[in-house]
């Protein structure tokens, strides 16, 4: 059995993967924050990705829609500078340092998961 491949090992690293590409789409929000009409993008939810992943991969699976969880489109942006540019430096900032806290707490589990595989094998370190 590998371990990268299934259970909260693989999960955390799809989530680690995840983090990376919405810290990409957010530092190019924040380096086209001058750039004429640019619109901030960002990428789709984790909980909604995870959720389509899992509903592939078995029809039992209770889906987020049938549990009755509604996700929460990203509003746009509600302030426009007079060129039509909508990133909002401020909210970039907010989203970057969310991502970076989510990101703290992804390594640390995938960590805490290996080293307890580890133990179970018998070996330390």
């Amino acid at each position: 059995m590998d371990i990268a491949q299934s259970g909260p090992v693989a999960l955390a690293e799809r989530r680690l993967h995840w983090l990376d590409q919405r810290q990409r789409v957010l530092s190019q929000n924040v380096a086209h924050a001058d750039t004429p009409g640019y619109q901030a993008r960002d990428v789709t939810p984790f909980s909604r990705r995870l959720g389509q992943a899992m509903a592939a991969t078995d029809p039992r699976h209770i889906g987020a829609a049938a549990a009755g969880v509604r996700m929460r489109e990203d509003r746009a942006a509600s302030e426009r500078t007079p060129n039509g540019n909508g990133v909002s430096l401020d909210e970039q900032a907010l989203r970057i340092a969310e991502t970076d806290q989510q990101h703290a707490l992804a390594m640390g589990l995938h960590r805490k998961y290996l080293a307890l595989f580890r133990v179970a094998l018998g070996r330390s370190g």
